[in-house]
């Protein structure tokens, strides 16, 4: 039996004031629409290169490096776009990583001191998410559990393909309002894993 602590149990649904207050700079295109896919297994190597990468440009400040997200579960759809979570120890000391991610051609997109410390940066081709945590942070451990859930309960990866393909859909108009749309589902999952993690399940 595990016990979790509150502040992973309790999951964070930003708002799209939230975002539009910590966006920095021009507005990603790829926010402009939502294009889900059939899994590619290219987005694992496309994970491990990106690590690859990381690791030479930040060295010692990477505590981890985690492929998570749609891309990360094999057998899922997605957009075509990888999500990967980067721990340091401090991410309000910018100057000590943004430089050295900049010169790899990422742009910092988000900075969300609210939400954990929280900052986003963007690949140039915009085929990568970089999240960048720090350490502590419960976001990143609620990632990992629901990226773990989902590769080994074909039930629920089953459920959440379906509702991604049904609120591309129903939001295709409202892009924005997309990744809102999927909280009532991802909400059921964690309450599942959670459930299972104390023994209840």
């Amino acid at each position: 039996m595990v016990e979790y602590p509150q502040d992973v149990v309790q999951r964070f649904h930003g708002t799209p004031e939230q975002v539009d207050a910590g966006l920095v700079g021009e507005r990603p295109r790829t926010w402009a629409s939502v294009v889900i896919e059939e899994y590619d297994p290219a987005w694992a190597h496309r994970f491990a290169a990106v690590r690859s990468s990381l690791a030479e440009a930040l060295g010692g400040l990477i505590i981890a490096v985690e492929h998570v997200g749609s891309t990360a579960v094999p057998g899922l759809v997605a957009k075509p776009v990888i999500d990967i979570d980067v721990l340091i120890e401090n991410t309000a000391d910018e100057s000590s990583y943004l430089p050295a991610l900049e010169g790899l051609g990422y742009r910092l997109v988000l900075r969300e001191p609210w939400w954990q410390g929280h900052r986003m940066l963007l690949s140039p081709a915009e085929d990568v998410n970089l999240h960048v945590w720090p350490q502590g942070a419960p976001e990143p451990v609620r990632h990992r559990l629901f990226r773990d859930w989902l590769r080994s309960h074909p039930q629920d990866r089953e459920l959440y393909a379906a509702s991604k393909r049904r609120l591309a859909r129903d939001t295709a108009s409202r892009p924005r309002d997309y990744s809102l749309a999927k909280n009532d589902v991802i909400d059921g999952i964690y309450a599942r894993i959670f459930a299972a993690a104390e023994g209840r399940a």
